[in-house]
């Protein structure tokens, strides 16, 4: 019983319920879409450049605005900055939709659909994000929050890859795109039905660059929010954008169709959900770094036995595995510069941990696919696991050196102040 409570504690709070339930079927739909525009550029190309191409033509946008994005979080109410972007992302979802139900698509139309969600995400991400750390009323309750937002996040990608396959096979993509349009009512109704106090409003008092630098600063005056960062980053470059060659995997290593891609996605969220769970149920003051590292080099391993098993079964196996690592890099790196952001600086913190993920993953999967091209989707996975590998090795110092004592971190506390009081 004990465990169960300190698992799900941040149920506690009634506006975080909402926030949970509406999120995790507009993500379930948010899935189907992503494997679904992923399937159907492939099947019109047959090239895994293109599906570089497709993700960076999603991501970038927010490498190039997420900054702005924490900025506008910083100074206004991010509970209406989420309304609005939630709103939005329906309208891109049915455009899409209506595109493959009228059959008038084209592999530039679903690219130029996925920008527009792009910019979306730039703007939403800085948002939600710190969102969640005001509907929190016990901030003791933040960790699990963010793990339980995690698990949220991995068992809509356990359900919306597998629903995701089988639609796109039985009924098409027009209806798998129409059911994520469908899917954001879900979302946008639980704000609506949140309670929250007035958000204070910060008015613009400086130029945007200014606010930039002062951001920028507050980071690398912050190690353990900047070496989080830097290595996030790494991370994404390098590592995280090899699902991009997972529809080659499907078509072509394991001879299937668009539900066997479905299953890989699913098999990879199933380890990622086990992960936000085990996350979740770790005791208050654990040593979260040392957790990043292990599930890293766990990470790194599974993807190279992944990469050149051509049986099935042991393959999903490895898949779900890597999974269970994978999903420590976003959840641990978000959880620590959460707790360690300075209320004033959230949204901007925020924006920079976007640009980090999201900025990086786009030139990550160009890169990806560039390569692939090249030497084979099977030896770019091998290569991408043994890098994940080598930045355990290179960020080591800085994982396992979270023994700090008291007295030096109060020094860092102290800094932090300055830091701000300078801003």
């Amino acid at each position: 019983m004990t465990t169960k409570i300190s698992t799900f504690r941040a149920f506690r709070s009634r506006n975080y319920c909402l926030y949970f339930g509406g999120q995790s079927v507009s993500l379930i739909g948010t899935w189907m879409q992503r494997t679904g525009v992923s399937w159907v550029i492939y099947t019109m190309t047959h090239s895994a450049f293109m599906l570089g191409i497709t993700v960076f033509a999603t991501q970038f946008p927010s490498f190039l605005l997420s900054l702005y994005g924490g900025i506008i979080s910083d100074r206004y109410d991010r509970y209406k900055i989420m309304l609005v972007t939630q709103i939005a992302a329906m309208i891109q979802a049915v455009l899409l939709a209506v595109l493959m139900l009228t059959n008038h698509y084209a592999v530039w139309s679903i690219l130029t659909l996925s920008i527009i969600l792009g910019i979306i995400n730039a703007f939403d991400m800085p948002a939600r994000q710190p969102l969640v750390h005001e509907i929190i009323h016990d901030k003791d309750d933040l960790p699990n929050a963010l793990a339980l937002n995690s698990s949220m996040v991995n068992l809509a990608r356990v359900i919306g890859p597998a629903m995701s396959g089988i639609i796109l096979e039985r009924l098409g993509a027009g209806i798998c795109f129409s059911l994520n349009a469908l899917s954001f009512v879900a979302v946008i109704t639980s704000l609506l039905l949140m309670k929250l106090p007035p958000a204070a409003q910060h008015p613009a008092q400086k130029k945007i660059t200014t606010e930039l630098k002062d951001g920028f600063v507050y980071i690398k005056n912050t190690p353990i929010i900047g070496m989080t960062l830097l290595m996030l980053s790494c991370m994404s470059l390098f590592v995280l954008p090899y699902n991009t060659l997972l529809p080659v995997f499907a078509k072509v290593i394991f001879k299937g169709d668009a539900t066997t891609f479905g299953y890989i996605n699913s098999f990879i969220g199933v380890g990622a959900l086990g992960g936000a769970f085990f996350l979740a149920s770790l005791k208050p003051g654990t040593d979260l770094k040392i957790v990043l590292l292990v599930n890293t080099l766990i990470f790194g391993v599974c993807l190279m036995l992944f990469s050149h098993t051509s049986f099935f079964p042991l393959a999903m196996l490895f898949a779900t595995v890597s999974g269970f690592g994978m999903m420590s890099q976003t959840t641990i790196g978000n959880t620590i510069v959460q707790i360690h952001a300075a209320p004033l600086m959230r949204g901007r913190v925020m924006s920079f941990f976007a640009l980090a993920f999201f900025g990086m993953l786009p030139l990550g999967s160009l890169l990806v696919g560039a390569i692939s091209q090249r030497i084979g989707a099977p030896n770019t996975l091998l290569c991408q696991g043994g890098i994940a590998i080598i930045i355990c090795i290179l960020f080591s110092n800085f994982l396992r050196g979270d023994k700090i004592n008291k007295k030096k971190m109060e020094k860092v506390n102290d800094q932090e102040e300055l830091i701000l009081k300078n801003i």
